[in-house]
């Protein structure tokens, strides 16, 4: 029996469900309120653009120093088409699978809001793609980090619109080789499309989710190999009080000392009275539990 695919809403996703989705490689799927907003946002969107020629940045003009010159509605998808090949210049070594992977799941969580106007079939493919671990190759450099991941991001759309490279079953191959393998056809983006999926930060908070991720099992480790090392060498319990810690502004220092706490429960011996080992736990045991949002 498959795996339950994790809901996308329009609520965000936590440090703790984006490890566990890339832990147990749970496919993913936009939830009814978050497929409501994408849905949303891109008819608002179309109607914009039937109803009125106002110019609109990227939308209906063009980028950066072109932002004056008009673009015509015949023209728009060609725009966006261009937009990706023309910032899809990253250098360097792929990125490792797993950055890729978490850079789909941030880009259909970013476009789940109900912000970008984006089609729900553009959304759906990012899932597809992750779902059947189609990855796209991504360079290592190439970001400006400014106004956003743009050529990491180029990389990562290029499938979409059947160019670029993915690894498909281990294997690297020509996006379109992929696409026919799959029975997917190409997409062509819509108004604002290829600015949406340029526009964002996924590559840099892919990276930034998984070290922070590693960063907390590594300090768990490393509380670990010290409860064990106080436990050997007959250490006490009294530095690790939560009156101590209390009077220290240091949230971190007063998790630690609960974690400790927590591994060494049952070492009362160690303390003069029962109370100097009270007080409730500070960590949860999941090591994401205590990060917010992503």
């Amino acid at each position: 029996m498959p795996p339950k695919p994790h809901a996308i809403t329009t609520t965000g996703l936590s440090l703790t469900e984006l490890d566990a989705i890339l832990r147990e490689r749970k496919p993913i799927a936009l939830a009814k309120d978050a497929q409501a907003a994408v849905k949303r946002s891109h008819a608002w969107l179309q109607q914009k653009l039937k109803d009125s020629d106002t110019p609109i940045y990227g939308v209906n003009t063009g980028f950066g120093a072109l932002h004056d010159r008009s673009i015509a509605k015949r023209d728009l998808a060609q725009l966006q088409k261009n937009l990706v090949m023309s910032h899809a210049c990253g250098s360097g070594e792929p990125v490792p699978a797993e950055i890729v992977r978490a850079m789909l799941v941030l880009k259909v969580q970013n476009m789940a809001f109900g912000h970008s106007a984006v089609a729900l079939s553009t959304v759906q493919r990012l899932i597809d793609m992750h779902n059947a671990d189609v990855l796209p190759v991504v360079y290592e450099r190439g970001s400006l980090g400014a106004s956003g991941d743009l050529a990491p991001l180029a990389h990562l759309a290029l499938p979409l619109l059947g160019l670029g490279e993915v690894v498909m079953q281990g294997k690297r191959m020509p996006s379109a080789q992929a696409l026919k393998k799959l029975g997917w056809a190409p997409l062509e983006l819509g108004p604002k499309e290829g600015l949406a999926l340029l526009n964002g930060t996924q590559f840099m908070n892919a990276y930034a989710s998984l070290l922070t991720l590693k960063g907390i099992r590594l300090a768990h480790i490393a509380d670990a190999i010290a409860a064990v090392s106080l436990d050997a060498f007959d250490g006490r319990m009294e530095p690790f009080h939560p009156s101590v810690h209390a009077v220290r502004p240091h949230p971190g220092q007063a998790q630690v000392a609960g974690h400790m706490r927590e591994l060494l429960h049952g070492q009362r011996h160690r303390c003069r009275g029962e109370e100097a080992c009270a007080g409730s736990l500070l960590v949860p045991l999941h090591p994401a539990g205590a990060w917010g949002k992503s």
